[in-house]
């Protein structure tokens, strides 16, 4: 791949979408501060130096036992002892269940992005790998959780992104067809995720994906905010000037 591939070309979004499905650590929220506290507080108990926020920065986005695991061994893919690794876990979202937002904060553009697609009647979802319940503390801490009609975590289903299910579950559950939803992610799982499940997908430029650009991925599209999405969606300029009929 190119070592600086381009941004993809923008795509229609006509019709608009009924459903946009959205990802949660590295789109709508840097949580990496958060999440790098605790991981430095939980490996001194077994023995390793706190990692930095640096290095965790480039270990999100497949759940806290994989990032967990990477602290311990200090590489991506690199096995840890099972037992240490159970405990260690335990250890952390001991202090995350506490500490889970502390030093998070919510991207700019997030919340008018939500608030106009709610405007414009679309639903909304939030599926992440996350836990479901540090997921749901998260989003309620900051305020965004009443923006969403579901909230799937890394443990709601049997399988996780890059696996589609939890993409295909929730145009189940919310009652919506495929071909009329999308999914704005930060990462090569978010887009993996909706090609297999046949969805559109954005991906946001500021976002974590272990460090690599997320042209690479070659996503549908890549935006700046997801007011910027919201906006493009509904043929409306980012103040709102130029209206579109509703979604229908």
């Amino acid at each position: 791949m190119s070592a600086n591939p381009a941004r993809p070309a923008r795509i229609s979004f006509a019709p608009p979408p009924k459903l946009v499905a959205v990802d949660l650590d590295g789109t709508l929220v840097d949580s990496v501060p958060d999440l790098a506290w605790c991981i430095d507080r939980t490996m001194p108990r077994f023995g390793i130096p706190p990692r930095g926020e640096a290095l965790v920065r480039d270990w999100v986005g497949d759940g806290v036992q994989r990032l967990v695991e990477r602290a311990l061994t200090g590489e991506p893919d690199t096995p840890a002892d099972p037992t240490m690794l159970r405990e260690a876990c335990a250890v952390f979202l001991e202090l995350y269940a506490v500490h889970g937002s502390d030093r998070s904060r919510v991207y700019p553009g997030v919340r008018e992005g939500l608030a106009r697609f709610r405007t414009r009647g679309a639903s909304l979802a939030c599926i992440t790998n996350k836990p479901h319940t540090p997921a749901v503390g998260l989003l309620a801490d900051l305020a965004l959780l009443d923006f969403f009609d579901l909230v799937l975590g890394g443990d709601s289903l049997d399988r996780r992104k890059p696996d589609p299910l939890p993409l295909l579950h929730a145009c189940s559950v919310l009652d919506m067809a495929v071909e009329r939803s999308i999914f704005v992610g930060d990462s090569v799982n978010d887009v993996e995720a909706a090609r297999a499940a046949g969805m559109r997908v954005v991906c946001v430029s500021y976002g974590y994906n272990h460090g690599r650009d997320i042209c690479e991925a070659a996503p549908d599209a890549v935006i700046d905010s997801l007011d910027e999405l919201a906006a493009l969606c509904f043929g409306e300029s980012l103040d709102g000037s130029e209206t579109a009929p509703p979604v229908t």
